[in-house]
């Protein structure tokens, strides 16, 4: 006896030593501060929750029905089909709190304590499909493993626990989600009706209310189900009793299960718990309940994204822009961008026609048949009269019909991009039907409704050529009209009357005629290749003539005549896309092109906070009123803050003149792990280092209102 007990404390010391891996100290990672830092292949990011870190950090994981976000704290949600529509759990929108939406109780029966995972000193580790959570709490060592399986509509929790304790015990484990089954909780508020089909031994939600999405929810775990509830108020985990078997209508409503295990001396078990949707008619299967199946699913998740990730791979002295490059930046796009249309931040479910369009353009070098699917996905939400939806639910096929000046004609650039790339003509010929909808009045900016499909279809480029000659439409200056809204949507009272223009749209709609001539070259057009070829000499004598400023290009003229983004102007003196794009669609003239640059670099370049505005100075008192981009405090988002898109044109205008010292160094100032690769910068960065952020806070005046914001939430 003596012998094993020594054995048994042996072991237990090994343990002890192996969870010093929490210290990240002890581990040589890139990038490294107290908070976390980068693999030595940069492929996961590890975060010790040791030290909190400033605010939620997060991590999506989807396929293009299903997925989840979670953070280092378990926090997130869960959705199904759309992210906004359909939360299968509650969407908290607060980084600060954190407060978990679904959760794992653990009971310790031998000695009554109760925790959470999640909650206390471990590490998470957040990798391409998948998140690992470790904690040890009462002689308890738990590794939590969430991911995202590429074909079913479910997520898997593995967790494994180990007793470290020479000692049986008897764990209690409920598994609680905060269901919402809809848009908000709010709204489907004591209609969700919870049971437990006793044959599959499963519970089983559904919202009651009317609704577009009508699945039902389910939960199941690899060990039986010794209680539930739908009734959250129910819960009490510090009480002996197990759950109450009560449905949730009238209630609150949670989903939660309840598993009995019992664990000998330093023994250790793996309990699965899956959440999943299925439509009402289906019958529930539990295709994840053995150690065998997961194990098998879990790593054919991960080896899918190393595959499709692993297609391109950059090699640079710069280690930063290499472990971007070389997955994190992809994965991003694919997973938030397109799959789950959602962070932690912003949830919206919807494709944006511009938007998506403009994601997917680097999807070309892993995946060019997706970017197709996009194209068409994206052509058959043009009105016959050539204009499209701004955003829309495919769900719902529910939608926003705008006088946005350049969204159709992100369809053309997007074809003109493919075609280019993958030389396959053939997709000019594919037949897409269009959508049918209310016309907008004058006066009516926008007007959200359900769009019907018509029988109505024509091969895409006919699809092409209406969304052109719905932007053939001048001003007095000879620039194009700006509508309400060019790229930047918060300019939407600038042209809303129907007379103000768009710098900015003549350089891009300018590239997209110069390079479309080559499709009417093969077609044989030669009438629509005379007109195009007069509208871009008159096009680029405006641009480079009305347009510009002295030093730089301005950016619009109003309804009213009065121009933005001029030296005369207080407000909004100069703005970075049009000076970037001078450059991209080579209309600028060669002197002009140069000094624009040098005025972006001048101005809208801050390295004291490391980030590229978007314009400045930001709108707060102008006697203009450009629209809903004043409402943004001075130096938050489109308002002078850096949007990131718009950053990153600057970065390619300034490559495009083989301007390469200046381009890597915007580029690495850019870069999320150059914000935060010390703890003093990630006290200011405060977000993810291994995330693209849309757009970032560029005023000092924010810290405080930050700060204040921040007490306030906590008190």
């Amino acid at each position: 006896l003596a012998t094993q007990d020594k054995v048994a404390q042996k072991e237990e010391l090994e343990l002890e030593t192996d969870f010093e891996r929490f210290d990240l100290s002890q581990r040589e990672l890139q990038y490294q501060t107290e908070y976390g830092g980068f693999s030595a292949d940069g492929k996961e990011y590890l975060i010790a929750t040791t030290n909190q870190v400033p605010l939620a950090w997060a991590h999506v994981m989807a396929n293009p029905n299903f997925g989840t976000i979670v953070t280092q704290n378990l926090g997130g949600f869960t959705w199904s089909k759309n992210s906004r529509l359909n939360r299968l759990s509650r969407w908290s929108n607060d980084s600060v709190q954190d407060t978990p939406s679904e959760i794992f109780l653990i009971k310790d029966m031998t000695n009554k304590t109760v925790w959470r995972v999640g909650e206390a000193n471990g590490l998470a580790t957040f990798g391409f499909g998948y998140a690992t959570l470790e904690q040890r709490n009462e002689k308890i060592i738990e590794q939590l493993d969430v991911f995202v399986p590429m074909d079913d509509k479910v997520k898997i929790n593995r967790f494994r626990i180990k007793n470290n304790e020479n000692k049986a015990k008897t764990l209690r484990i409920i598994y609680q989600i905060n269901a919402v089954l809809g848009e908000d909780e709010l709204k489907t508020y004591g209609n969700i009706h919870v049971w437990h089909d006793q044959e599959v031994d499963c519970l089983i939600a559904k919202n009651l209310y009317p609704q577009d999405i009508t699945e039902k929810v389910y939960l199941y775990s690899s060990e039986k189900i010794t209680s539930y509830t739908g009734n959250k108020k129910s819960i009490d985990p510090l009480n002996t009793k197990h759950l109450n078997n009560e449905d949730a209508l009238g209630n609150e409503t949670c989903m939660a299960i309840e598993v009995s295990i019992e664990l000998n001396s330093y023994e250790e078990k793996e309990v699965i718990f899956v959440i999943g949707v299925a439509e009402e008619k289906d019958t529930i299967e539990k295709k994840f309940v053995t150690k065998e199946q997961c194990e098998q699913e879990y790593y054919k998740t991960k080896k899918y994204w190393q595959e499709v990730l692993g297609r391109v791979k950059v090699n640079t002295p710069l280690d930063s822009f290499n472990i971007m490059m070389n997955g994190w930046t992809m994965y991003q796009t694919i997973v938030s961008r397109m799959y789950a249309r959602s962070g932690f931040n912003q949830s919206g479910g919807a494709w944006g026609f511009r938007d998506q369009l403009q994601d997917c353009l680097g999807l070309e070098y892993i995946n060019s048949e997706m970017v197709k699917k996009q194209i068409l996905k994206h052509a058959s939400r043009q009105f016959l009269e050539g204009d499209v939806e701004h955003w829309w639910h495919a769900e719902t096929q529910r939608g926003i019909r705008t006088k946005f000046s350049d969204d159709r004609l992100w369809l053309v650039y997007l074809v003109l991009d493919y075609i280019s790339f993958t030389d396959d003509w053939e997709v000019l010929n594919e037949k897409v039907p269009y959508i049918k909808g209310k016309i907008l009045n004058e006066g009516e900016d926008e007007n959200y409704d359900f769009h019907e499909t018509t029988a109505i279809q024509e091969d895409l480029y006919q699809h092409c050529l209406r969304a052109i000659s719905i932007s053939l439409r001048w001003g007095e200056h000879g620039l194009p009209l700006i509508g309400t809204g060019d790229w930047n949507d918060g300019l939407n009272t600038v042209g809303n009357q129907g007379k103000g223009e768009s710098v900015w749209l003549g350089f891009f709609l300018f590239d997209i005629l110069n390079r479309f001539l080559t499709i009417l070259k093969r077609k044989g057009d030669t009438e629509l290749q005379t007109q195009y070829e007069n509208i871009l000499q008159k096009l680029r004598k405006a641009v480079n003539h009305q347009g510009w400023d002295g030093t730089w290009y301005k950016r619009a003229f109003t309804d009213d005549g009065k121009v933005l983004g001029s030296l005369e102007n207080k407000e909004c003196r100069i703005d970075c896309i049009a000076q970037s794009w001078a450059v991209i669609s080579g209309a600028g003239e060669n002197d002009k092109k140069y000094r624009a640059l040098e005025s972006l670099e001048n101005n809208l370049v801050d390295k004291n906070t490391g980030i590229i505005k978007l314009l400045d100075p930001p709108f707060e008192k102008s006697d203009i009123q450009p629209g809903y981009i004043q409402s943004y405090l001075p130096g938050v988002r489109e308002n002078g803050g850096q949007y990131t898109h718009a950053a990153v044109w600057a970065v390619i205008a300034f490559a495009k003149l083989k301007l390469k010292e200046k381009a890597l160094a915007y580029f690495t100032m850019i870069n999320p792990i150059e914000h935060a690769n010390t703890k003093e910068k990630q006290e200011v960065y405060k977000i993810e280092p291994y995330v693209i952020s849309a757009d970032i806070y560029g005023s000092q005046n924010l810290l405080r209102t930050w700060r204040m914001e921040l007490v306030h939430r906590l008190c």
